[in-house]
């Protein structure tokens, strides 16, 4: 009976389907029930947690055959050992399968971290004699940093959104873009990126907008991924990344993952497994309380300007609504005062966290240029006016007046000149 039950479950989940979804199982359900197909079946109501690092062989062929298959970047086959846990953890795939179904992806792979993740997919191109990157700012800026570091091999042209097709090379392996951009919110029309780029494979990170509000592989993408820290995770108390894709990328990606080493702990991905079944309620929650922020901050005469895919003047070709669902909870603002305005409103936040990351319940601000993209070339850097928010759960009232205090202690809405900073690395 047992086996029965849980083939019944799995088989009941499976075929849940959302009328507008074509099919797909609605975002809300798949967030609490992906990855968990099996429970009943297994007698609990949460996934066991393995932590084991090794695991028994039933005989030396045997154990040889699932290494084989694992650390070549398969999937163990039933009755398989797992061999050791830089090849596989039961958590790991669960968290991975959870995440392919919320990215209408075939596979997933989760890392350590997001630049784990990042890393890995720029490894796996260099692996296959496509060392040249197109790169489409803004991004993140260590990601911006590894690029033009070539440090694992790669060499970039940086692109214009609408200049990538002349970019491309021979020997061109990937185009890299992110919508919402890092840190001041640009959105780019994806469908549009990969009409360009041809056969090239588009990498879009896809952590502001999470598979929530957009599923880059819908509109043409070959890989998303997401710095798992942030929404995934959502509570700012693990680190993680994953790269939702076709099941031939994932092959190469797990093949990178068993041999460099970066596997996602499996504490880590039972938190992440668990944080995506708030995720749709917490982003929507979030999105809204930004929407009075952003909306308020428009208002205030020391903000020159707000960066929010929900204002109508930072959307002028209808990406929310057409690619994205919502505008989501990130926002950047840019103080007429610059680089010492902004230190001084980050700085007399009290409410709200002075704290790079994002994504998180609580709600956090950064100043981009002196911290995320200090690497970042000059010309490419952000304002030294501009602080980036991420809204969280708090009342947004509560939010508004922690930010109404910090802009009091901006002497005068004035020019100043901004601070050099000083690249690192």
């Amino acid at each position: 009976m047992r086996v029965a039950n849980i083939e019944d479950s799995a088989n009941f989940l499976r075929g849940i389907r959302h009328s507008h979804d074509h099919g797909r199982m609605d975002t809300d359900t798949a967030a609490v029930h992906a990855g968990r197909e099996d429970l009943t079946g297994l007698g609990v109501h949460v996934p066991p947690l393995d932590l084991s690092s090794t695991y028994p062989l039933p005989s030396v062929e045997a154990g040889g055959a699932a290494y084989e298959r694992i650390a070549t970047g398969g999937r163990p086959a039933p009755g398989d050992s797992l061999v050791y846990q830089r090849l596989w953890n039961p958590n790991v795939d669960r968290f991975e399968r959870a995440v392919a179904r919320l990215e209408g992806a075939a596979a997933a792979v989760a890392y350590a971290s997001g630049m784990a993740a990042i890393t890995a997919c720029l490894v796996a191109t260099v692996a296959a004699g496509k060392p040249h990157v197109v790169g489409v700012r803004p991004l993140y800026g260590g990601t911006d940093h590894l690029l033009a570091t070539g440090l694992v091999g790669t060499t970039v042209t940086w692109a214009r959104a609408e200049e990538v097709a002349d970019a491309i090379r021979p020997d061109t392996g990937m185009v890299i873009v992110e919508s919402p951009g890092n840190p001041s919110l640009e959105l780019l029309d994806i469908a549009a990126v990969v009409a360009q780029a041809g056969d090239v494979p588009v990498l879009v990170d896809n952590t502001f907008a999470t598979p929530v509000l957009q599923q880059p592989l819908t509109h043409g993408a070959t890989l998303s991924v997401h710095s798992a820290t942030k929404f995934l995770g959502g509570h700012g108390d693990l680190l993680g990344g994953v790269v939702a894709t076709s099941d031939e990328w994932a092959t190469r990606l797990r093949q990178v993952r068993a041999l460099t080493g970066g596997l996602l702990a499996p504490m880590s991905a039972y938190q992440l497994h668990r944080g995506l079944q708030t995720l749709p309620v917490r982003v929507r929650a979030q999105q809204e309380h930004a929407i009075a922020v952003a909306q308020w901050l428009r208002a205030q005469p020391e903000v020159d300007h707000v960066s929010y895919p929900g204002l109508p003047e930072c959307d002028p070709t209808g990406i929310v609504g057409r690619q994205m669902t919502g505008p989501g909870s990130i926002l950047a603002f840019t103080l007429k005062g610059g680089y010492a305005a902004a230190a001084s409103v980050a700085e007399h936040c009290r409410l709200i966290t002075h704290a790079v990351s994002l994504g998180g319940v609580d709600t956090l601000i950064q100043h981009p240029a002196a911290l995320t993209h200090r690497p970042v070339a000059p010309e490419a850097r952000p304002s030294a006016g501009l602080l980036r928010l991420s809204v969280g759960l708090e009342d947004p009232q509560y939010i508004i007046d922690d930010l109404g205090q910090a802009l009091h202690s901006i002497a005068a809405p004035v020019e100043v000149e901004a601070r050099e900073l000083t690249t690192v690395g």
